[in-house]
């Protein structure tokens, strides 16, 4: 069976529990942050993202603290979900340097140049 194509979404949710663990709200806040405001989740759709992350192995619950009266459930990343960061990362490094070499390429020398 393939792989699953990695989304933005869950590419910044793992970017987001290198570091450490963290729960629901903090996850969002540095989705946000990370993608300078592209990728703004919402409660429900991290869920549905993170629930897929764990059946994947790629993410696993870490705890749960009580804070105000509700729990909050914290989530780490697994090795799995480190190297499948990593390698996403390298994909996405590799399509950028193919479509980088493309553009150059097609850059006229005499671009900008009105014509006599």
């Amino acid at each position: 069976m393939a792989p699953r194509t990695m989304t933005e979404p869950a590419f910044f949710i793992l970017t987001a529990l290198l570091d450490a663990p963290r729960h629901g709200y903090g996850i969002v806040a540095d989705v946000t942050e990370l993608s300078q405001g592209r990728v703004q989740l919402k409660i429900g759709s991290l869920y549905g993202v993170l629930d897929r992350l764990v059946t994947d192995g790629l993410v696993e619950p870490d705890r749960e603290e009580a804070w105000q009266g509700r729990l909050r459930r914290y989530y780490r990343l697994t090795e799995r979900g480190r190297h499948a960061l990593a390698a996403e990362t390298e994909r996405l490094a590799a399509n950028a340097r193919i479509a980088s070499a493309r553009l150059r390429a097609q850059q006229s020398p005499i671009a900008g140049r009105s014509p006599s």
